[in-house]
């Protein structure tokens, strides 16, 4: 096939067109900057408003709520290291779960190196966090939950309303990584008990470098960014116009959109998975069967090197990965799946296809003949599976 197929949509995403239509005119005409007093600058500040109140409404959140970012990783670095600073007089104590993408863990593991305590709690072989351990984490000194919605890599997502009724009722603070899951899933952060939200555009079919932190009224989280009274001196900075109008309106779209690409997605996933499980030997789906993000398919080979794998697919015109983009060329597997009980050898060889409503049942067809042909191969190279093959016909 000549046609390239894109399988890495948890990685990122394509910007709509209707998104760059909407951005074009920030560039070059309506270049104002939204902080100064003139008319021609304020017409900016209204496109900005008009962005934060889409994003409040798709959240069930207030408008003042939402602050602007560069993305994800901002985000949680200002959600975990402004709640250690805003609300150390109660305690130093953080609970976050061994999953969670390594904008969280790194920063925890900063933390740590400031006197921060943390514990990480652990996940069954779905990827789920163990509800009892969390409940037996807490101190009279924890502060914080963060634990993501849905994973990045397994695509197992998390029980979010069981964890903000456990954080509410101990007075913590909770935090949710919903990059992967804003856009993707149904949100409601009064419902859910949600306390902040971080999301970037790029997951959406919006604009890169382009993110948001949502804050529940009352928090006390002061500037993560300092230098300027922008985001109601929240956030310094010049705002990113055109990367918030795109967001704005990818959001829109996303939000509008949103039930039939879940039908859509599902319904390739699950063809996708069923025809890999029932037709490749030795492999295994990584994740939540069914709690599990609409568009993704996480699987493990035995017998094979994942990067082989993954450099063979793109000769084929296939982008697909093996996890994180973010820890891409790491020559560890993959935290995530060791935290589910692989071990290493089988980590190794993990496959991730995340696909949007773009993609095609032909596509998929596609894509299982090759990694069949491809599996096979390698494994034709093997010597452990010459091994395991001559010791089960003993």
């Amino acid at each position: 096939m000549e046609k390239k197929i894109y399988l890495d949509n948890a990685a990122t995403t394509k910007t709509r067109p209707a998104v760059v239509e909407a951005m074009l005119p920030y560039f070059t005409e309506n270049f104002g900057n939204p902080s100064s007093v003139y008319e021609f600058a304020t017409q900016n500040k209204k496109a900005v408003d008009e962005a934060r109140e889409i994003i409040a409404k798709a959240l069930g959140a207030e408008i003042p709520d939402i602050y602007f970012t560069a993305g994800g990783t901002e985000s949680d670095n200002w959600a975990i290291k402004e709640t250690v600073e805003a609300y150390k007089a109660k305690g130093n104590h953080i609970i976050t779960s061994k999953i969670e993408h390594h904008a969280v863990l790194h920063t925890c593991e900063y933390l740590e190196k400031h006197g921060v305590e943390v514990s990480y709690i652990d996940v069954d072989e779905n990827g789920v966090i163990k509800l009892d351990e969390l409940k037996k984490a807490i101190r009279p000194t924890t502060i914080l939950i963060s634990v993501m919605f849905a994973n990045n890599e397994i695509g197992t997502v998390q029980p979010i309303k069981e964890i903000g009724e456990i954080a509410k009722a101990n007075g913590i603070l909770f935090h949710t990584d919903a990059v992967q899951a804003f856009g993707q899933l149904e949100i409601d952060v009064n419902d859910l008990n949600i306390d902040m939200l971080s999301a970037s555009g790029h997951k959406l079919n919006g604009p890169k470098g382009i993110g948001f932190l949502y804050i529940r009224k009352g928090l006390k989280l002061r500037s993560f960014v300092h230098g300027g009274g922008q985001e109601r001196h929240r956030r310094a900075g010049t705002e990113n116009v055109p990367g918030i109008v795109g967001f704005g309106k990818a959001v829109e779209i996303a939000v509008e959109t949103l039930e039939a690409r879940q039908k859509k997605e599902i319904e390739l996933r699950d063809y996708l998975i069923k025809r890999v499980l029932s037709e490749i030997p030795y492999v295994r789906l990584n994740g939540h069967k069914t709690k599990r993000l609409p568009n993704n398919a996480n699987f493990s080979f035995q017998f094979i090197e994942g990067e082989s794998l993954l450099i063979m697919l793109d000769m084929q015109n296939i982008c697909a990965s093996s996890g994180s983009a973010c820890t891409s060329g790491s020559l560890d597997p993959s935290h995530v799946l060791l935290a589910i009980g692989l071990p290493h050898e089988i980590a190794h060889g993990s496959l991730r296809l995340t696909l949007c409503e773009d993609n095609t049942i032909e596509e998929m067809d596609y894509v299982v003949e090759k990694i069949k042909e491809i599996v096979e191969k390698l494994r034709s190279m093997s010597p452990l599976y010459e091994d395991f093959v001559k010791s089960c016909n003993k």
